[in-house]
């Protein structure tokens, strides 16, 4: 694990807005992981999984009927949508939007398709980026995805830039279909995984990558345990705790 600490240039929060905690990179890094145990170590602090949000938006357009080539419609919904995201670990995480739970049709394969047809739409990415922002209240939010340090929160108090290398991941990913009874392969994980990061890094808008003042955990070969304790002593330096 290596970290990277660069506290200068940091762009100030306006008086009176709560905190933010930035943790980005690609999938399979831990950012759940270091999230929820976030969550759980500032107690009242609100947490965001903005992958969720295309996911969650996709699904409630489907669930009303609203055609998801409509890109404004679908766009409409976000405003309305309550979402909470509760748990501290993945087994007891739950995602309640309107008050249901809806955390296991969302893990479906189905639903992250109905969520491909609309990500792209720049009507959907304005309105969810705004509702990213929303997420942010008081006493602090702690934020995942891939641009929250960069694009959503760029004056974020802590923002944490989690990576960890292609072939890593793959095991990570197939431990998890294999948990799932879902047969797989390393090599073709592997080859997938690399070709979304070729995407998310070389994309016009909102590329994947660190903030220029992230700090950066490689968390390859290293335990849970070792993650956390890197997240807990980046609290302690940014007087977070």
């Amino acid at each position: 694990m290596s970290a990277t600490a660069s506290g200068a240039g940091l762009p100030a929060a306006r008086d009176g807005e709560a905190p933010v905690i930035a943790v980005d990179g690609p999938s399979g890094v831990g950012k759940g992981l270091v999230t929820r145990w976030l969550a759980s170590r500032l107690q009242g602090w609100h947490r965001l999984d903005s992958g969720a949000l295309y996911r969650i938006l996709a699904l409630a357009a489907h669930r009303r009927g609203v055609d998801l080539h409509d890109a404004t419609a679908v766009a409409g919904l976000a405003p309305g949508l309550n979402i909470r995201f509760e748990g501290a670990t993945e087994a007891d995480e739950c995602i309640r939007v309107d008050g249901e739970d809806w955390t296991q049709e969302l893990r479906k394969e189905s639903t992250g398709a109905l969520a491909s047809r609309i990500a792209a739409a720049p009507e959907v990415r304005a309105a969810l980026l705004q509702r990213q922002r929303d997420f942010r209240q008081m006493p602090g939010l702690i934020a995942d995805g891939r641009d929250m340090g960069t694009v959503v929160f760029a004056d974020a108090a802590l923002k944490i830039f989690m990576d960890a290398s292609v072939e890593e991941r793959a095991r990570r990913r197939l431990g998890q279909l294999s948990a799932r009874g879902i047969g797989a392969t390393l090599s073709p994980l592997c080859e997938e995984i690399r070709a979304r990061d070729e995407r998310d890094r070389n994309r016009t808008v909102a590329p994947l990558k660190p903030a220029d003042d992230a700090e950066v955990i490689d968390t390859t070969g290293i335990s849970p345990e070792e993650v956390l304790a890197e997240v807990e002593a980046l609290l302690q330096r940014h007087q977070l705790v």
